[in-house]
């Protein structure tokens, strides 16, 4: 079956929303519509369907008087947004406990082998995760076949979790902690106890955000 054609609309996403996931336009900083439709060379429609789509996933947000700007990174904001995902991702754990197949566990397997054949895992020097069925936490909320849950964080929140991840919580000592928290995680999958992987889980993003708040508080 062939694939729908990507639209302008969608070009320009894929590329403001890297840029800033990846800090390269900074959190905080002003939306200029004209100078991003000279940059992608683009007309002001799909330009603006595009900042839309990034305001209903978070990424940038109307401010009152001022027009649109990037998100900031706050601590309020972290706790607010990690509370949701520590309860939702710690069910689509249990989920994927009951769901997965022992193929696709096997593939998870085979994914964090990847990770850890990466020098940065091993040195624990970071931890970086592209986005998608690369990303351990998406490839376990995918597993969880709820597409409500599937929705909420693979969707409208995935890419302002991986906005706090890539800039402030994929590097440092945690990295071999995180990698050791995700294989155990997984022992729970392939051992079916939903509960343990569920507990696992929420263990695993409460840490990750203290990491993250103490980034915040640092100011780096």
């Amino acid at each position: 079956m062939q694939k729908d054609p990507i639209t302008a609309a969608d070009r320009v996403l894929l590329e403001i929303q890297r840029a800033i996931v990846a800090g390269e336009i900074p959190a905080g900083s002003k939306i200029s519509e004209p100078e991003l439709a000279r940059q992608f060379d683009l007309s002001r429609a799909p330009l603006r369907e595009a900042l839309a789509r990034l305001e209903r996933c978070h990424l940038i947000e109307r401010v009152p008087n001022a027009g649109a700007r990037v998100v900031k990174l706050t601590p309020q904001g972290l706790i607010s947004l990690y509370q949701i995902r520590e309860n939702l991702e710690g069910m689509a754990c249990r989920l994927a406990a009951e769901q997965m197949s022992d193929d696709e566990i096997a593939q998870m397997q085979s994914l964090l082998d990847q990770h850890l054949s990466t020098q940065r895992v091993r040195e624990g020097e970071s931890y970086y995760q592209e986005a998608g069925d690369v990303d351990f936490h998406y490839r376990i909320i995918q597993a969880s076949k709820n597409p409500y849950l599937i929705n909420i964080l693979c969707d409208e929140l995935y890419y302002l979790v991986r906005m706090y991840r890539v800039q402030m919580g994929m590097a440092g000592p945690r990295v071999s902690r995180a990698f050791d928290e995700h294989k155990a995680i997984l022992n729970a999958i392939a051992n079916r106890d939903g509960e343990l992987a569920e507990l696992l889980m929420r263990r695993h993003i409460s840490a990750s955000r203290r990491n993250i708040e103490l980034h915040l508080q640092q100011g780096n």
